[in-house]
């Protein structure tokens, strides 16, 4: 188990991580007097606990690029989800479904799973496995389609939100 960090760093990092869970706790639990010192534990513990098991990396989220791809995100999705039911319904378009080699440049990291979930979300891709430390192949509902170019842009969108602008 990997060392626990200095006190002043504990709090300086594990604070904001701490109000999240708490707001996260309150959405999910509401605000009633009773739950909130068991939310307030729950979050402290949730926070110490994802320090010991996912360590800072130095570089902080940008959070504008992580709130503009929250925003961007239901309306991709529900997008390509119409053009999905609408390939899947209609008899005349064909799908051409396959893998789609796509060269990475995120690291081996948290964040690059965290991106492959991300994608995991989207309708009509998903991530299958790294074959190699930088090519990621995944299942495309049409091979004719621009996969490698979306995944590319979308992994640019997310090497920016964990402040890794050259990917």
């Amino acid at each position: 188990m990997p060392r626990l960090l200095r006190l002043p760093e504990t709090l300086r990092r594990g604070a904001p991580r701490a109000l999240a869970f708490f707001a996260l706790w309150l959405v999910l639990h509401g605000g009633g007097l009773a739950g909130l010192a068991v939310g307030a534990l729950t979050a402290l513990a949730a926070a110490w606990l994802s320090l010991v098991l996912l360590r800072p990396s130095g570089r902080p989220i940008a959070i504008g690029a992580l709130v503009r791809l929250v925003l961007r995100f239901p309306g991709q999705s529900l997008l390509a989800g119409l053009e999905v039911a609408r390939r899947a319904f209609a008899s005349s378009l064909l799908l051409r479904p396959g893998l789609v080699p796509c060269p990475t440049r995120l690291p081996a990291s948290t964040g690059r799973d965290a991106f492959h979930a991300y994608l995991s979300l989207q309708p009509g891709t998903l991530p299958v496995v790294m074959r190699d430390k930088a090519t990621l192949l995944v299942h495309a509902l049409d091979l004719d389609q621009p996969v490698a170019a979306a995944i590319a842009a979308g992994e640019a969108d997310f090497a920016r939100i964990l402040g890794n602008a050259d990917g």
